[in-house]
């Protein structure tokens, strides 16, 4: 019996049937994947059988939206298909639109490359910052968390709200102790703190960057280094914080001084403490819950920025998460 179709859309722009299409169909089979549902795209048309009906809606919303941004002359990857599909299920349509019209950039980097929000909760993201003393970002690599974080103390530093930033990173040691590896203490953490000086020479370039740590306006240090100190008028980032524990985090908290930012990043599926060691981000987000000036931004799978393969493999150990 030959299957029957529905059309549910209408182009308005016959043309945008060869970009909805990809090369070799690539776009609308990537698009069937996110909806659960097959879809078929012809003599601009949008079609799915009858009894696929219950995605009507979110069909014509998706594929209103994929129009309206196309007709901007705005090019869209997979990972913002990911991102697009994902909120219109949830029924953010407008809010998706708005985040790809609404550039509002964070940043300018050093090859005038403009930074802005290319998730809605990379964007809420960026409100929290601007409206919370401390911050806790909380999700898989790849989405923006620390890159954001770093770009927005450089924000901050250009416009002369802090007067240093200062760059946190618990050393979970494997074998060796920090005494006995070769090198002044800078050259001894810097393995640990890669992907910090990556956003910092997006920022500034190596030369200024490097310049800017001998002043002391920018700081890198272990996370043991920040006993005992109050650090005022600075931006102040602590990475991969599910590798520190819970005392190490409420000292670290408690570093807090008059002028400044406290930005907490880190992803609790990947712990790397010893067996029995609780982590000390997964306390603190307990116990912080509530507090005033602290807030907690949480990402997901569908803010991955990285090859659409990251996306579907962080997918799949969410899923295998739920599982267990």
């Amino acid at each position: 019996m030959q299957e029957t179709y529905h059309v549910v859309y209408h182009l308005k722009n016959p043309l945008n049937e060869v970009k909805l299409l990809g090369p070799s169909n690539s776009i609308i089979s990537f698009l069937e994947e996110l909806m659960g549902c097959p879809i078929f795209l012809h003599q601009a048309t949008v079609q799915i059988k009858d009894k696929d009906l219950d995605q009507t809606k979110a069909l014509v919303e998706l594929f209103e939206v994929l129009e309206d941004l196309l007709n901007r002359g705005i090019t869209l990857s997979t990972r913002d298909l990911v991102t697009i599909v994902k909120n219109v299920k949830e029924g953010l349509k407008d809010a998706i639109v708005d985040l790809y019209i609404e550039k509002d950039v964070l940043l300018t980097l050093h090859s005038g490359k403009p930074i802005y929000p290319k998730s809605l909760h990379q964007k809420a993201y960026i409100a929290a910052l601007n409206h919370h003393e401390i911050v806790f970002a909380v999700g898989p690599a790849g989405t923006g968390k620390t890159y954001l974080a770093v770009l927005y103390a450089v924000s901050l530093l250009r416009r002369g709200d802090i007067k240093r930033i200062i760059l946190v990173r618990p050393v979970v040691e494997a074998g060796e102790k920090l005494g006995f590896l070769p090198g002044d203490l800078k050259e001894k953490i810097d393995p640990y703190l890669v992907p910090l000086y990556d956003a910092l020479y997006d920022c500034f370039g190596k030369e200024t960057t490097n310049k800017m740590i001998e002043k002391g306006i920018i700081e890198v240090a272990p996370l043991a280094y920040m006993r005992g100190r109050t650090l005022d008028n600075a931006a102040i980032i602590l990475d991969e914080a599910q590798n520190t524990t819970c005392v190490q985090m409420k000292m670290f908290l408690t570093r807090l001084g008059f002028g400044s930012k406290m930005i907490i990043t880190g992803d609790i599926t990947q712990i790397d403490l010893p067996l029995k060691t609780a982590s000390g981000l997964i306390d603190a987000l307990e116990i912080v819950k509530g507090i005033k000036g602290i807030h907690i931004s949480e990402f997901d799978a569908t803010d991955v920025m990285r090859h659409p393969l990251v996306y579907r493999i962080v997918k799949r150990y969410e899923e295998q998460s739920h599982e267990d």
